[in-house]
């Protein structure tokens, strides 16, 4: 059997936490930024955690399962 290879993409876009977790990047931070309020710029600086629905696949993906 072949080697699993890994998605690059995702690989690129996904980090595990310390836990285990995954970890993603917000989106909307890649242009138009003077019109979004402070609030909601500073809150899209700060990574996000994949939802546990999603993160079989995402799992799948970074060949972790």
């Amino acid at each position: 059997m072949p080697k699993i290879r890994t998605r690059r993409g995702a690989a690129k876009r996904f980090k595990l936490t310390g836990k285990g977790r995954l970890r993603h990047s917000r989106t909307g931070a890649g242009h138009m930024m003077t019109r979004k309020t402070r609030k909601r710029k500073r809150r899209l600086r700060q990574p996000d955690l994949v939802s546990r629905v999603d993160e079989v696949k995402v799992r799948r993906q970074l060949g972790l399962q």
